[in-house]
């Protein structure tokens, strides 16, 4: 569907359109409209009304290319996906996509600077001297210079977020001034307040702005997709909000009218009151 642009300011970096899947025949998920934009929102928070079943992890993976969609489409620079990420090499050459899971997913064997090279390791030929130099201006990038040789174990859990950050922000010389969306799942998830506020701040300075047009070698992320369903990454760390319930959109606007919505399902989830839509078991 997504049609030619000629300016390319004004691309969509990812969408996407009437996405459905169904997962071991529990859920399914539709999503109308999903857009990731240099130009208009620097970031996407996705809320959810309930601690799991909703889909968003799920939507994150069918956009980020790790699953794919029974029906609808996923979008890249305004070019369809075809199946998962892998299958359309092309397109995971012109938009670099990372992906900070729930619980980090390190390697527990690794240490972290094994974590944070996997990538180029893996799927480079870089001699392990400059690997070892991306890897420390990644770890510098989130504040955590130094801790190469630890291993996850030896980790706060706000260190963990932060070393997981690092790996999916980590290029190789090739494709350092790439166009980039970094998706995180539940980021402050299990965090003390001050852990959260550390991340959610991160988050924030980690984007480039739209006016820096990407100068400079691994200048920052392009955009960013948030989900959460905790107020204060909502607050701190995105732009605009997506409220899923029940696997669909119910509320979409931009943090400032979070609280002025008279949307019911949102004052509920707002206020934490047990009187409302949303009910549980």
């Amino acid at each position: 569907m997504g049609a030619e642009v000629d300016d390319d300011r004004h691309t969509k970096l990812l969408v996407a359109r009437k996405v459905t899947t169904a997962l071991q025949e529990v859920n399914t998920i539709y999503q109308p409209f999903f857009e990731a934009n240099p130009t208009a929102a620097s970031s996407l928070g996705t809320e959810d009304d309930s601690g799991s079943g909703t889909g968003k992890s799920t939507t994150l993976r069918l956009m980020a290319g790790l699953l794919a969609p029974d029906q609808g489409e996923v979008q890249i620079l305004g070019q369809t996906r075809k199946g998962l990420l892998a299958d359309d090499p092309e397109l995971a050459e012109r938009l670099k996509v990372g992906m900070v899971f729930q619980n980090g997913a390190l390697f527990d064997s690794l240490t972290v600077g094994e974590n944070v090279g996997f990538m180029l390791y893996e799927h480079t030929s870089l001699p392990h001297e400059r690997v070892q130099e991306i890897v420390a201006e990644s770890l510098a990038a989130v504040g955590l210079s130094g801790v190469e040789r630890l291993l996850p174990s030896e980790l706060s859990g706000g260190m963990r977020k932060r070393v997981a950050l690092a790996r999916a922000i980590v290029r190789d010389d090739l494709h350092a001034n790439d166009e980039q969306v970094v998706m995180y799942d539940e980021p402050t998830a299990g965090l003390d307040p001050v852990a959260s506020t550390v991340v959610e701040d991160l988050i924030r300075s980690m984007h480039a702005s739209p006016s820096s047009n990407g100068a400079g070698p691994r200048s920052g992320i392009t955009s960013y997709i948030v989900v959460t369903h905790q107020h204060s990454t909502i607050r701190r760390a995105v732009d605009r909000i997506i409220f899923l319930h029940e696997g669909k959109v119910v509320w979409e606007g931009p943090v400032e009218e979070f609280d002025s919505t008279d949307e019911p399902i949102v004052r509920q989830f707002a206020s934490g009151s047990l009187q409302g839509p949303i009910r549980y078991e």
